[in-house]
């Protein structure tokens, strides 16, 4: 851990000196903007100085960027995002939005299960697509089986129950607003007034 974070620092000063060159600034500049002194700057870029949140601060702010791009990680040139995985339930949810609240997308895989039915309320509205396999969705009274490219969307007050319909595991899309926000669909073009 304490190799990972010494890399993490570290790549902190070529970044901030990259940073500041692209927007045509010298460590004067920065300085006279910021109120740090110019040594400390030098220091941060040369990585003589290691870096922290009273200094990170302004210069995210004077340069325009997000903290997270002075001490993200190095780039690796992979643009793709590694999400991990949650099993809950026997069901394993894999996170593809990180918005912390409004709707959030996850993909879910679900197992062929044999435990009884056990349908639960809860707060939120859930819109969910079949992307392969079959789906048993219990919801109030109705015992729905949804294949491939079949949609559903409910209020989640209602009790309902998600399973495998068929011998192997069921893979589908969800759209679940914790707040009982619902996904805007549009079906048709809009049409304009000319």
């Amino acid at each position: 851990m304490d190799d990972e974070l010494d890399a993490v620092l570290g790549a902190v000063g070529p970044r901030l000196r990259a940073i500041r060159k692209r927007r045509g600034l010298t460590i004067t500049d920065v300085a006279a903007t910021t109120g740090i002194s110019a040594s400390t700057l030098s220091r941060l870029e040369s990585g003589g100085r290691r870096p922290n949140l009273e200094l990170l601060l302004p210069l995210a702010r004077v340069y325009g960027v997000p903290l997270d791009e002075l001490v993200g990680a190095p780039q690796t040139g992979d643009p793709r995002v590694h999400f991990r995985p949650v099993r809950r339930h026997g069901m394993t949810h894999i996170p593809l939005s990180r918005r912390a609240g409004g709707v959030r997308a996850f993909k879910m895989i679900i197992p062929a299960r044999t435990d009884d039915p056990d349908p639960k309320a809860h707060e939120g509205y859930e819109w969910l697509y079949v992307l392969d396999g079959s789906l048993r969705l219990l919801l109030g009274d109705n015992d729905l089986v949804l294949g491939p490219g079949e949609a559903a969307e409910f209020d989640t007050h209602v009790p309902h129950w998600l399973s495998s319909a068929g011998p192997g595991p069921v893979e589908l899309l969800v759209l679940f607003g914790a707040q009982g926000e619902r996904a805007h669909l549009r079906v048709r073009p809009r049409v304009t007034a000319r």
